[in-house]
């Protein structure tokens, strides 16, 4: 397999090695070329730094990745302290839409060690729109320092919900370039369709996700793959053709909903309420040439929201912004029309002959949302919302980080999946030899 080596901050050199190869043997390769001792360097990639033992494709190292090899600090210890390299790879990190509705990164079924849970996937858990590839395909996480933007920072821990990636500061690690004290992560998405390179970036759609519990189509029944989950209250599931159709429809009919928070956006289809989509990317899905059309006509529903008014000139429809009742319209974005703002007819004296209100153009966007959803269809394309209950009923939280956890079967000794607190079961007190002797096989 072909991997780009970059070693401390230079350019990307091509290497050569076998894909069961493990990371000593890189680290062996690559000290070879440079001239330097294999011992001390370290492999850092998507966040983590590389142990020797590991090979190559138990890395999720695919073809063509970029890894940053960088020689140890002096006081490495001292920067590393705490730093966990145990959370599963940033490829297959679950990131599919939370069971709670009112907070996007709501409870997360994790299993005690000693319950023996195993959540990693084979297959992503994500999707991103491609531009190169020109629709939706599973996405690769990755990250950065975000002071010095390099891909040289290590996580102190894998990221869990859409909001650990997509809020500022939610994840830390060490940064392992030289010169840089930074430690916030940045995180960003690309397409795992083909190779990529540092900057060949795609946008992560957070609704997107692997229909793995076989959630039927709300408009045609179908059970597809692949799915867009709603945010509303019911978790409504759409595939992505009748996503598509769907805001197709409403694209032409001009029926998309305008928010002054979002911009011009649509709710699921079912009309429930607050399921506006807030990632307007999503509607990349309709391709280029309509994605263009939804920009456009957001923008003059904007002007429309801004007390604004289009201009009526044949081909034309310039935003404008009237101080009075004689509107012309700018010839450097426009046609130079001059009409009534009243009528948007020509420009005259005295009453208008026929009075539209605010005229036809600000009329576009009706905000009524009428789909044809049958109704046990909507009750059958639920996004599974009794499992919440499921998981208050079958969990506890962590005393120290909260984190919902599992207890399936063994003993009562609980270790938290992500902060490794020990703790009992029974009293959710700190494992101790009181709980020992009395509670370990409560």
């Amino acid at each position: 397999m072909l991997v780009w080596v970059c070693y401390n901050q230079g350019a990307p050199v091509a290497v050569e090695i076998e894909d069961e190869a493990s990371v000593r043997d890189l680290k062996r390769e690559v000290g070879g070329r440079l001239g330097v001792g294999s011992d001390g360097l370290r492999v850092l990639f998507a966040g983590r730094e590389l142990l020797n033992g590991a090979t190559l494709r138990s890395c999720d190292l695919p073809e063509q990745s970029t890894v940053h090899v960088v020689l140890p600090r002096t006081d490495p210890g001292a920067r590393d302290r705490g730093l966990n390299q145990d959370y599963v790879s940033l490829t297959r990190v679950d990131l599919s839409p939370p069971e709670d509705p009112e907070s996007r990164d709501g409870p997360r079924e994790l299993r005690s060690e000693d319950g023996q849970g195993d959540e990693q996937k084979g297959r992503s858990s994500f999707f991103v729109f491609c531009k190169r590839c020109g629709g939706v395909r599973e996405g690769k996480l990755r990250v950065c320092c975000k002071t010095c933007r390099r891909s040289t920072l290590a996580l102190t821990q894998g990221p869990t919900c859409w909001d650990d990636v997509q809020v500022p500061g939610r994840i830390c690690g060490v940064c392992l370039s030289d010169g840089c004290d930074g430690g916030d992560a940045e995180f960003f998405f690309k397409c795992a369709s083909h190779p990529t390179s540092q900057d060949d970036r795609s946008v992560g759609l957070d609704l997107v996700t692997l229909n793995s519990r076989e959630v039927p189509c709300i408009a045609c029944t179908d059970v597809t793959d692949v799915v867009v989950v709603f945010p509303c209250t019911e978790r409504h599931v759409i595939c992505l053709d009748c996503f598509r159709g769907y805001a197709q429809t409403r694209l032409n009919e001009r029926r998309f909903v305008y928010s002054q928070e979002l911009g011009y956006t649509l709710p699921c289809p079912a009309a429930c309420e607050d399921s506006l989509i807030k990632e307007l990317h999503h509607f990349r899905i309709l391709g280029q040439e309509q994605y263009e059309r939804f920009l456009l006509f957001g923008a003059e529903q904007c002007v429309l929201g801004l007390g604004g008014l289009l201009c009526p000139g044949v081909g034309c429809g310039a935003g404008l912004v009237a101080q009075s009742r004689r509107v012309q319209c700018d010839v450097r974005v426009g046609c130079g029309l001059v009409f009534c703002r009243d009528c948007r007819q020509d420009y005259h004296q005295g009453a208008c002959s026929t009075v539209e209100g605010d005229g036809p153009a600000a009329q576009a966007t009706p905000t009524g949302q009428s789909f044809p959803v049958d109704t046990e269809a909507s009750l059958r394309s639920r996004w599974d919302r009794d499992s919440l209950q499921f998981i208050k009923e079958s969990t506890k939280p962590c005393p120290q980080c909260g984190a919902p956890v599992q207890k399936n079967g063994g003993c009562s000794h609980m270790t938290c999946p992500l902060c490794r607190t020990e703790w009992c079961w029974v009293c959710a007190a700190p494992w101790n030899r009181d709980c020992m002797g009395n509670h370990w096989f409560h």
